[in-house]
């Protein structure tokens, strides 16, 4: 049911924990499945630059192995390589997912784009994202 690289990132998950000083912190949930995923990142501000990405998931392995596979896409990249990320590369990245769990991966890219709009919010710097933003999420 679950590929090698989903077990794998749930057995032995990335870039775990919090970060104190945080540039931006997105806390997402699905009532449905119950799971909650909390992102922290951590920009340079002068080069835009995802410094370090950290996350704290309450969830099934789906949503773990999710929220760890985002985290390493995006550590290392730019604000706007980061916006680029989406639940299907995500999915596509952990060698894909079962239908019934694709909204694990939704939950990882909304988190994401939660935890950048807390940046823009605090910065003062528009990076286009919008509260609406988060109203109607695809959960293709």
């Amino acid at each position: 049911m679950y590929s090698d690289k989903v077990i794998e990132h749930f057995t032995n998950p990335r870039n775990v924990g919090e970060i104190e000083d945080a540039s931006g912190v997105g806390e997402v949930g699905n009532m449905k499945c119950g799971d909650i995923m909390k992102m922290y990142l951590k920009i340079d501000d002068a080069t835009n630059m995802i410094e370090d990405v950290t996350f704290k998931t309450f969830g099934c392995g789906a949503a773990i192995a999710t929220s760890s596979m985002s985290t390493e896409m995006i550590k290392g990249k730019t604000i706007s390589e980061a916006l680029e990320l989406t639940n299907r590369a995500i999915a596509d990245a952990l060698d894909g997912l079962p239908p019934v769990k694709m909204h694990c991966s939704v939950l990882a890219e909304e988190a994401l784009k939660a935890a950048l709009l807390d940046y823009q919010k605090k910065s003062g710097k528009n990076l286009g994202l919008n509260e609406e933003d988060f109203e109607d999420w695809d959960e293709e």
